[in-house]
């Protein structure tokens, strides 16, 4: 086996190309860079193959790729079966689709903004009736609510009833019963994500709170001091505390946290189409799968907001205490003293269920809009954080607008 190599012949009448060695894929090594340089496109007019051994596709591709011109099959009659792969390779060649032709970059930029648009359209209008849907279980799950609600009412005036009347009494019972054992809420499943979505994420909550609370208290006695206002560090960490940062800082924790979850398990059952069986045998996934986690987040946020507070505010005393010698009972006295406390409490806490519907509300919605592949689940438990994130702060900006023109 030799390796390939050429020669060129000018002296000829026209350009001929002397081939030597084994034209093979294995055998070309840097010819074909070699050979490209020679030529410099310049066209082949005749070949000499008495001294080539073997050639193959590969060696055809470097004659077709470094000549201008396509060699006639004359020129191969001292090896007619190089001449016929030759004409392959050259047809292959010719016939193959270049690359495609690459627009200019203001286009490309047009055009990804373009897509960028669409996909913005397309998610809001999926969004939406994603929230019509939502909005539709919700007023059955309330209308079953209230009636197990009367239900447990009944069941109490039945019992005085079938005291003076059995029979009346008797059925008075028996609706409150039937009324309490309608299954068409799930308990259990309200009861299991209120626990992972909100009893779990209590220590990361409180702690999380109790250092901002500290970080607050230790700016604030920082600064204040320098104007002799040291004392109101105790308003500051209190006021801050109370109507902002509590519930937010809960708020995009569970966005990280619950949003996440919600998103990768309805996901991992979209792609095991248990949310196909789940419509099969008559379950309605809304009242199965997004209720009950939607139930849990307003229920489980004013609680975690609520702890957030209490830790923030001890995070804040705890620092005034060693820092401007403030003690625990004159924080508090202070903080039970201001008016202003309830009214900041209640800003505070009436975002809490407005937050949880939306963190609740994103999470299952990414996770209902999942796809059958893998790539599809991190892409949207990946914008199920992201967008649940973005939708509470723009939600705190709005409440702050709200609030500022109602003077609270």
């Amino acid at each position: 086996m030799a390796a390939a190599d050429f020669q060129i012949d000018e002296g000829g009448p026209g350009l001929t190309l002397r081939l030597t060695g084994d034209w093979t894929a294995t055998e070309l090594g840097r010819i074909t860079r070699r050979l490209d340089d020679a030529l410099q496109d310049r066209c082949i007019d005749a070949v000499d193959l008495s001294d080539m051994g073997r050639f193959d596709t590969a060696g055809a591709l470097a004659i077709v790729q470094s000549s201008n011109c396509v060699l006639p099959q004359a020129a191969w009659t001292q090896r007619p079966e190089a001449g016929r792969t030759y004409a392959m390779v050259e047809k292959l060649e010719r016939e193959s689709a270049g690359p495609p032709k690459r627009s200019p970059g203001w286009i490309r930029g047009f055009a990804k903004i373009g897509r960028g648009i669409q996909d913005i359209g397309d998610e809001a209008t999926l969004s939406m009736a994603f929230l019509g849907r939502l909005i539709v279980a919700s007023g059955t799950t309330i209308k079953y609510l209230l009636l197990a609600f009367l239900g447990w009412l009944l069941m109490p005036f039945g019992a005085v009833v079938r005291g003076f009347d059995k029979d009346r009494g008797g059925r008075l019972l028996q609706t409150g019963q039937d009324l309490r054992s309608r299954k068409s809420i799930r308990w259990p499943a309200w009861f299991s994500q209120g626990e992972r979505a909100g009893l779990d994420a209590i220590p990361i909550v409180a702690v999380t709170n109790f250092f901002i609370g500290a970080v607050i208290a230790f700016l604030g006695a920082n600064l204040l001091t320098q104007f002799g206002a040291g004392v109101f560090t105790v308003q500051l960490v209190a006021v801050a505390t109370l109507r902002e940062l509590a519930v937010l800082i809960t708020a995009i924790l569970l966005a990280g946290r619950s949003a996440s979850s919600f998103a990768a398990e309805i996901g991992s059952m979209r792609m095991n189409q248990e949310v196909d069986a789940m419509q099969v045998m008559g379950v309605n996934p809304f009242q199965a799968l997004v209720i009950p986690r939607v139930a849990a987040m307003v229920l489980m946020l004013p609680l975690l907001t609520f702890i957030g507070i209490v830790a923030g505010m001890f995070g804040g005393m705890l620092v005034t205490w060693s820092q401007l010698s403030y003690g625990p009972a004159f924080f508090i006295q202070r903080v039970s003293e201001d008016p202003m406390m309830g009214q900041h409490l209640f800003v505070g806490m009436i975002k809490s269920p407005v937050f949880a519907i939306v963190i609740a509300a994103i999470g299952c919605r990414q996770g209902m809009a999942v796809a059958g592949d893998v790539e599809s689940l991190g892409r949207r438990v990946t914008a199920a954080v992201v967008q649940a994130i973005f939708a509470i702060i723009s939600l705190d900006a709005v409440f702050a607008l709200i609030f500022l023109e109602l003077n609270l």
